[in-house]
């Protein structure tokens, strides 16, 4: 098992992306604790992970809370011994789809806030642990919004490339702790729309404003990459194991594209 022996904490673990994750983290070993706003969605997923054989717990937590955040991390650590890998898959409901000249302030800055405010408290507060053993791997999401130039999705880009920044500059400075900080970067996921993800309000909005529906707007996507395709959630899940384990032992400061080709570095 690549997670074998692993504390994993993913916040944001009942939601598409980070449920997905959490039940890989369990296959490959990880004890996993899961930790959200809604129990109901985190007791879900855990019963999955129990029901296969693995070790979760879950801990109503608010991602954008610093005491909340800092009380579970010290909780895990204590009860686990270490924090060894951290995902931030938090999402949240946005406007996109509108022109800048249409979009108000508040419409701009809330998912700049919202997202980087996230990354940084969870991030810190794990880092402190991980830092004490000498080892740790913390993994954030963004989009290809990132690079992407728009219209219609200014906040969101500028939240995406403020995540990508944020994973160069604790790279550089966790590094010297042995604590590896890389992102992960997916397209539309069409499976994470369909479960319920925030994504599928994010997505209809965009849709409705050009005249067409999800569907449509998700094969065009899918039509404009390189593969002709989507990411899977499988892919996602499978991606976060490989970065989280010794396979990338040498990865940090690592943005790694799951696009289909979308966008090219």
């Amino acid at each position: 098992m690549l997670l074998a022996n692993k504390t994993a904490v993913i916040y944001g673990g009942g939601g598409a992306i980070g449920s997905a994750v959490a039940r890989a983290f369990a296959q490959e070993g990880a004890a996993v604790f899961l930790a959200g706003r809604t129990l109901s969605k985190l007791d879900s997923v855990a019963s999955d992970i129990a029901a296969a054989g693995g070790t979760v717990e879950i801990a109503q937590v608010d991602a954008l809370d610093e005491r909340s955040v800092e009380n579970h991390a010290n909780e895990v650590a204590a009860k686990a011994g270490s924090i060894d890998i951290c995902l931030n898959a938090v999402g949240i409901d946005h406007i996109q789809g509108t022109p800048v000249m249409e979009l108000s302030l508040d419409d701009y800055e809330y998912p700049v806030q919202v997202y980087t405010r996230t990354h940084f408290i969870t991030s810190r507060a794990v880092a402190r642990h991980m830092a004490k053993n000498g080892t740790g791997v913390i993994l954030m999401l963004t989009t290809p919004a990132a690079r992407m130039p728009g219209p219609g999705f200014m906040g969101h880009s500028v939240a995406c490339a403020g995540i990508e920044a944020m994973t160069r500059h604790l790279a550089g400075e966790l590094g010297s702790y042995g604590i590896r900080v890389n992102c992960i970067r997916p397209h539309m996921i069409p499976e994470a729309e369909a479960i319920g993800s925030h994504s599928r309000d994010v997505f209809r909005r965009v849709a409705d404003r050009a005249g067409i529906t999800t569907a449509q707007m998700l094969e065009g996507a899918a039509a404009g990459t390189l593969l002709k395709r989507l990411p899977t959630l499988s892919e996602v899940a499978n991606t976060a194991v490989f970065l989280a384990s010794d396979h990338a032992a040498s990865m940090t400061g690592t943005v790694i594209n799951l696009n289909s080709g979308v966008m090219l570095d």
